[in-house]
């Protein structure tokens, strides 16, 4: 389909409306920002038409803009305070670090790859709230820490100690996708804790692992 004949307000309002709504997402603010924030900014040219669809949008290097329903559960789970300060893991092109600073979020940006950080300058261009920046995904931004959401933009086999070390304690918190085993992965929040992170599921949720977070191999003598 061609990219110029699409009405794309009419596309988020159908997004909203038809995807969005009925999977039981009701903030307000979120909802406003989906109908108003132009998706296909966050997408290389040639893959805008599919900005819309109720699925993820591969953009290489086996990374996704998520589905809008996922990310759109996501956020909502992260019940954003304003002012609160977030960091967004595996931010890629930059759209769930502008919806979670349209909900009131002062957000640092985080992606490591070079191709998806040069969609994100140009589509975050002139939105308040989020400053992007350039790292290791496992690093964190520890210049920024601590953070009260560390907000994770992709599935995970585990959350690095330096990510979790990054978070407010006590009163900060984790939301992402952690993967259970190869066809299960929940969404859920994390708590710093000893040992780790403490973890509480919430839905189950279907997106790519960030291949940064995957579990990293042990010594093997």
């Amino acid at each position: 389909m061609d990219r110029h004949v699409i009405d794309y307000a009419d596309a988020r309002n159908m997004m909203v409306d038809g995807q969005v709504r009925p999977n039981r997402v009701y903030d307000r603010r979120l909802l406003d920002a989906m109908r108003h924030l132009p998706r296909e900014r966050f997408l290389p040219p040639q893959l805008a038409a599919r900005a819309y669809a109720d699925e993820d949008v591969p953009l290489g290097g086996g990374r996704v803009l998520m589905a809008p329903m996922v990310i759109a559960r996501l956020i909502q789970l992260a019940a954003v305070r304003t002012g609160e300060r977030a960091l967004a893991v595996g931010c890629g092109t930059g759209y769930g670090a502008a919806l979670l600073a349209a909900c009131g979020a002062q957000v640092t940006a985080l992606e490591q790859d070079e191709a998806l950080l040069t969609i994100a300058r140009t589509a975050l261009a002139g939105i308040g709230g989020v400053t992007l920046v350039g790292g290791r995904l496992r690093d964190g931004w520890a210049e920024g820490a601590p953070y009260d959401l560390l907000f994770v933009e992709g599935a995970a086999d585990e959350v690095p100690a330096a990510l979790i070390a990054q978070i407010r304690s006590p009163g900060g918190r984790m939301v992402g996708v952690l993967r259970a085993s190869d066809h299960v992965s929940h969404a859920g929040i994390g708590e710093p804790a000893a040992g780790g992170l403490s973890f509480r599921p919430a839905f189950d949720c279907a997106t790519p692992v960030l291949p940064a977070l995957r579990r990293q191999p042990g010594f093997v003598f």
